[in-house]
C-alpha cells in the first residue's frame, strides 16, 4: 500500500526518519504518466516502502527535491537522497532502481 504523504511532519516520520529504504513518488492528479505509474506502484508497493507526494498539495517538498518533471521517483535511505528517475517506468526498470 501507498502511504500518501500530506505534509513535511508526515515526510519527515514516514521517509527522512525511516529505517528502510523509501521511495517516494512525487506526482500530482492531472499528469496522465503519473496516472500510468500508479498501478505499477502499488503493485510493487507489496514488496517495498512507496509513499506519494502530490507536488500541487505539497510545493515545499518539490522545492526541496528539485523536482523539475513528473513523475519523479526518489530513492531515500537514511534520510539522504540516494538515487532518482524521472518519467514513466516499468516495473523491471523500478525494481532495477530499487537495488
Amino acid at each position: 500500500m501507498i502511504k500518501e504523504i500530506k505534509s513535511e511532519k508526515e515526510f519527515k516520520e514516514n521517509v527522512l526518519d525511516s529505517t528502510d529504504a523509501v521511495l517516494v513518488d512525487f506526482n500530482a492528479t492531472w499528469c496522465g504518466p503519473c496516472k500510468m505509474q500508479r498501478p505499477i506502484l502499488e503493485n510493487l508497493s507489496k514488496d517495498y516502502k512507496i509513499v506519494s507526494v502530490d507536488t500541487d498539495e505539497n510545493e515545499e517538498l518539490a522545492y526541496q527535491y528539485k523536482v523539475m518533471s513528473i513523475p519523479c521517483m526518489v530513492l531515500i535511505k537514511d534520510g539522504k537522497e540516494v538515487k532518482r528517475m524521472v518519467g514513466l517506468h516499468s516495473e523491471e526498470d523500478i525494481k532495477e532502481f530499487m537495488k
